[in-house]
């Protein structure tokens, strides 16, 4: 990066991601390989897939609400508003909304998120 740059994502801009969470892709551009940030929504009750990025690793940062986030093979950890999780590149990983209201928090991926490093680690259920 040669000079800075200020990156704004329109609310309108979140999709829903098969994975089960709402997404907000916050900054993800080649202007800056080394990282990305996305907000990411999980309703109630819900809980992602099990997925895995490779050659990337993760940091969930919990913004609001709580729940228990799976890493590799360890136990389940309780997160809540103002844990950091670290996740090293190619573990696989899910993370389940426990409490009772939505659960927010940033994934930030170094190097930046590609579509190409994503690995899903369930079968589909039809």
């Amino acid at each position: 990066m040669s000079k800075s740059e200020v990156f704004y994502t329109p609310e309108n801009n979140e999709y829903f991601f098969d994975e089960g969470c709402f997404i907000l892709e916050m900054m993800n551009t080649d202007l800056d390989p080394d990282v990305s940030i996305a907000r990411a929504r999980v309703e109630v009750g819900k809980t992602t897939r099990f997925h895995r990025l490779k050659g990337v690793s993760e940091r969930y940062v919990i913004l609001k609400g709580s729940g228990l986030v799976y890493v590799g093979d360890e136990s389940a950890q309780t997160v809540q508003e103002g844990s950091v999780v670290l996740i090293p590149a190619g573990e696989r990983q899910k993370i389940y909304n426990s409490g009772n209201e939505v659960l927010v928090f940033l994934a930030i991926c170094s190097p930046r998120f590609t579509p190409d490093c994503y690995e899903d680690c369930e079968p589909l259920v039809n």
